[in-house]
């Protein structure tokens, strides 16, 4: 896509894993995850989203460019996974062809992945409020978007 040169690609490869295994080193949690869309899947939501006007805007340049360079975008993308899916930063993959789940399954497994602990709350007492001693201007003067969802 002309978005760098091929040295810069190369660097990017070599770079990467040890620029995460810095992160980590540094106590920074890192996860990637990858939301895998089946073939028949894309299709499917490309296609309603060119059919279906209120979606149309999810597609991009980018996204019509991508269908011609379908092989070379999975291509990239498993070479990338060959470089980078290493012990220390994994690639967590997402089956995403249901879209709902695919993100309770992310939730769930970044909730089973970073440890974390229920803390005790102290109960909390809701201080008094400052007593207002000036008027405050009316509404009217200020500009409100318009609140197109009424109660």
């Amino acid at each position: 896509m002309g978005f760098c040169t091929e040295g810069e690609y190369c660097r990017f490869l070599r770079s990467a894993p040890e620029f995460e295994r810095m992160l980590i080193d540094d106590g920074i949690i890192l996860i990637k995850y990858w939301f895998s869309v089946s073939d028949e899947e894309q299709e499917r939501r490309f296609a309603d989203r060119i059919a279906n006007p209120e979606k149309r805007w999810k597609l991009s340049e980018m996204d019509l460019e991508s269908r011609i360079r379908w092989v070379d975008y999975s291509r990239a993308k498993d070479v990338m996974f060959e470089h980078t899916d290493v012990k220390d930063s994994p690639w967590w993959v997402v089956d995403a062809d249901d879209k709902r789940r695919a993100r309770l399954n992310c939730i769930q497994h970044l909730l089973e992945t970073v440890a974390y602990a229920d803390e005790e709350t102290e109960a909390l007492e809701l201080p008094d409020r400052q007593k207002a001693d000036y008027d405050r201007p009316p509404m009217s003067s200020q500009t409100f978007v318009e609140n197109h969802y009424p109660k």
